[in-house]
């Protein structure tokens, strides 16, 4: 049974004519005839009942037409799907973001992939930086969007793209001897108690790497709570427990407010103030076949402002 005999089939079953079926369609009446009698022979059924010139559809060939236009009312269901998934009109978009840049930097360009995709669904999972560097390698996600280093064993399967910066702030709350200072020097750093993220988060990676830069080992902090978002280290420290490096994005409204406060560190000799500024990573597999979907959103982030 083929596509074609059910649309010939339901033709002659509709006009209840072979002629007029076989010029509706455009085809010979011979080709009409023959792909019922193929139907007939194959199921052992007759579909139509020839009464002189007239026919009438028998109780098998009414069972036809009820099972063949179901059949290829979905056909046609599926080709339009396909149709519009190739014009950008349905879809999905897998994301995997850590959780600082999913929840205050990715949200904008959702929105606007939205606006001019209404009907693309977006999938975004959360995890820290870790997490999301080994979704994308296993193809758990179209992108991956960190801040913080690719595994080593990783790289070979990642192709990465700076797409945006964040800046980590050492923030204190007001209990702190550090609140309201100036300015405080590398070595002080060493002289308070730290909140941080687990090792597996970028931004923690990105604050291990400026200490080393700055000749402090980082094993020497003395470390009193290692939490599992950048959520929780702000609302610790500004409860007045030590010192902690934060995304600029998540303090401002606590800066504003003066309920924490920012430290500068300043290295005195060079009289250089001392950043941590990290890129945002666009992580995407080297050789996993890219969708029209993954394209678009590919233009989004490229148009937005690369500026965190």
């Amino acid at each position: 049974m083929t596509f074609e005999q059910l649309r010939i089939f339901l033709a002659v079953a509709e006009l209840m004519h072979f002629t007029r079926a076989a010029e509706s369609l455009y085809i010979t009446q011979p080709a009409v005839s023959a792909a019922i009698q193929s139907l007939e022979t194959e199921y052992g059924v007759k579909l139509f009942h020839r009464i002189g010139r007239h026919i009438e559809i028998t109780d098998a060939g009414k069972l036809l037409q009820i099972e063949a236009q179901k059949i290829l009312d979905q056909v046609s269901l599926t080709q339009r799907g396909l149709r519009e998934l190739n014009n950008m009109q349905r879809g999905e978009l897998k994301l995997g973001s850590s959780l600082t840049i999913g929840n205050y930097w990715l949200p904008e360009k959702i929105s606007q992939f939205n606006r001019q995709y209404p009907g693309i669904h977006i999938n975004c999972t959360l995890g820290n930086a870790e997490e999301i560097c080994e979704g994308t390698a296993t193809g758990l996600f179209d992108f991956g969007l960190v801040t913080g280093e690719v595994k080593v064993s990783l790289r070979n399967y990642l192709e990465k793209e700076v797409v945006g910066s964040d800046r980590l702030q050492i923030v204190v709350g007001k209990s702190h001897p550090w609140f309201g200072r100036r300015e405080i020097s590398p070595a002080e750093l060493l002289t308070t108690t730290w909140v941080m993220r687990e090792s597996g988060s970028g931004a923690q990676q990105m604050f291990e790497q400026a200490l080393q830069n700055w000749g402090i080992d980082p094993t020497e902090l003395d470390v009193v709570l290692v939490l599992s978002s950048s959520e929780m280290v702000k609302a610790v420290v500004e409860s007045g427990v030590g010192a902690a490096a934060i995304p600029d994005l998540m303090v401002k409204k606590e800066l504003q407010l003066s309920t924490l406060y920012a430290v500068r560190v300043v290295d005195r000799d060079a009289g250089t103030k001392l950043e941590i500024v990290q890129p945002v990573w666009k992580l995407k597999h080297l050789q996993r076949f890219q969708t029209k979907v993954a394209s678009a959103f590919e233009q989004i982030l490229s148009q937005c402002s690369l500026s965190v």
